[in-house]
């Protein structure tokens, strides 16, 4: 071992056990969040979790014609894309700047 790679080796745990602090708070955070998507102009609305899981879907019901039911549908899968895609955005800001960090380590994939 050259000189000095042992406290570069404890200096990369330190690290390593700094960012893993991180991203245990980010998720903490992320399963606590609440995020909604909307469609139709609010007529439905969707809410999940930080983490994705589907919590709750509310219909207008102005939305709710017995005639056409695709309509309906398309504006519940359209709400629910629309909360997921906030979700997804959140762990990005959440996430990202802790992912970012392992770069620093060396580590592949990173």
């Amino acid at each position: 071992m050259r000189p000095g790679g042992q406290s570069n080796m404890q200096q990369m745990l330190k690290q390593a056990q700094k960012m893993q602090q991180q991203i245990a708070a980010a998720q903490a955070e992320l399963a606590e969040a609440e995020l909604t998507g909307t469609a139709g102009g609010g007529l439905v609305t969707a809410t999940v979790s930080g983490a994705g899981e589907l919590k709750a879907i509310k219909i207008d019901p102005k939305a709710v014609d017995p005639d056409d039911v695709e309509t309906l549908e398309d504006l519940v899968v359209a709400a629910v894309h629309n909360a997921a895609e906030a979700a997804r955005e959140l762990t990005e800001r959440k996430m990202g700047p802790v992912a970012g960090g392992m770069g620093g380590l060396g580590l592949p994939g990173f």
